[in-house]
Order: C-alpha cells, then sequence, then structure tokens
C-alpha cells in the first residue's frame, strides 16, 4: 500500500510494536504532530545517517516505521512530550520537504518479521530483556505486557536499545526474519553481558 507520509528524522531505530517517548520543539514537528493527531496525515520515524553530510540525499536511511501517536503531554520544561508506537515497515519512494523543512515522502508498506516463538538458544536474550524490564522502570513503563517469547518482538526491541552503529541496525531491520539480527544479539551476549 502506498502512502505520503511525514518523516520524523531520529538517531534511534523504532521498529512495529516498539514504543519510545519524544520531546517536540522544532516548528515543523509539532505541525507534524498536530496533523498526524488531527487525522490528516500520518508520520513514520526514519533513521539518520551520521556518515554523510545534512544535505546529503542519503541523510535518511531508506526504510522507516509508521507510528502513531499514543499520548501526548506538556513536559515541565515546557516542551510537548509524545509517546508512540510503531505500527510498519514503510520503503520511501521519494522524499522532498516542505517550506519549514518538514520532511515528507511517498511510501510503501513492506513486510516485517513475522511473530515466531523463541527457541531454546534464544532464552538467554528473553532473561536478560527480562533483567533489563526490572532494572529500568522508565522503559518497563512503555512495556507493561511485553511479548519475550516472542522472537521477532524481542529481537526488535533489542535492536532498537542496542547502542549499535546506524548502518547495522538498519541492515540487520532489512533482513527478511529475526534470524540475523538474533544471531548477532546471541554473539553480543556471549562477548559480554547485555
Amino acid at each position: 500500500m502506498s502512502e505520503q507520509l511525514a518523516l520524523f528524522p531520529l538517531n534511534g531505530l523504532l521498529l512495529p510494536e516498539g514504543k519510545t517517548r519524544l520531546r517536540v520543539f522544532e516548528p515543523r514537528y509539532i505541525r507534524l504532530v498536530k496533523e498526524a493527531t488531527a487525522g490528516k496525515r500520518a508520520f513514520a520515524m526514519a533513521l539518520l545517517n551520521p556518515l554523510v553530510s545534512q544535505t546529503h540525499p542519503d541523510r535518511i536511511f531508506p526504510f522507516a516505521t509508521k507510528v502513531q501517536v499514543t499520548d501526548f503531554d506538556v513536559l515541565d520544561d515546557g516542551l510537548l512530550g509524545i509517546e508512540v508506537i510503531g505500527l510498519e515497515r514503510v520503503h520511501i519512494e521519494k522524499r522532498w520537504q516542505e517550506v519549514d523543512k518538514l520532511h515528507v515522502a511517498d511510501t510503501k508498506t513492506v513486510a516485517f518479521w513475522p511473530s515466531q516463538p523463541i527457541s531454546q538458544t534464544q532464552q538467554e536474550l528473553q532473561q536478560s530483556f527480562r533483567q533489563l524490564l526490572q532494572r529500568e522502570p522508565e522503559l518497563a513503563s512503555l512495556y507493561p505486557q511485553s511479548n519475550t517469547a516472542d522472537a521477532s518482538w524481542l529481537a526488535a526491541r533489542w535492536l532498537e536499545l542496542l547502542p549499535l552503529p546506524p548502518l547495522l541496525k538498519e541492515h540487520l531491520a532489512e533482513q527478511a526474519t529475526p534470524e540475523a539480527c538474533l544471531h548477532y544479539l546471541q554473539r553480543c551476549l556471549k562477548a559480554e553481558s547485555i
């Protein structure tokens, strides 16, 4: 399915079913949120490529995640705070900027990892993520009902959270299944405790 989406470029990755909280202060992104909550135009979270200049055409990676605002509030510092959830992966077919420099793109929906149960060898990843939720109350508040028994869900959350190079994150997220990501995560877990 094709759809025109506004883009919210970030240094972090968000995937389907992932949740995050953002502070919004630039006028173009305040407009993006207003349009999205009014049902005028949805938006997607896009990952920035830090290896190219701000004016380079490849500054934004070609895949993004369409999101939905689930909550918003005025923060203590007076800025707009929003909480979003990832809905689906999209491929950016064509991208341009509007007058206020808001990035907009024609996008096409692409399939993301199918749900699958974790294997016995992946249980360490599951246990580590549960421990992380216990140590990090802010993260736990985003996922009161975490789905750690689903290997795809688990791989996506780890990929969002780990401080990996953006090129690697994007490469792993573009795979047809979560297996490459899970394999990489298991190697990380063996090398050092997550």
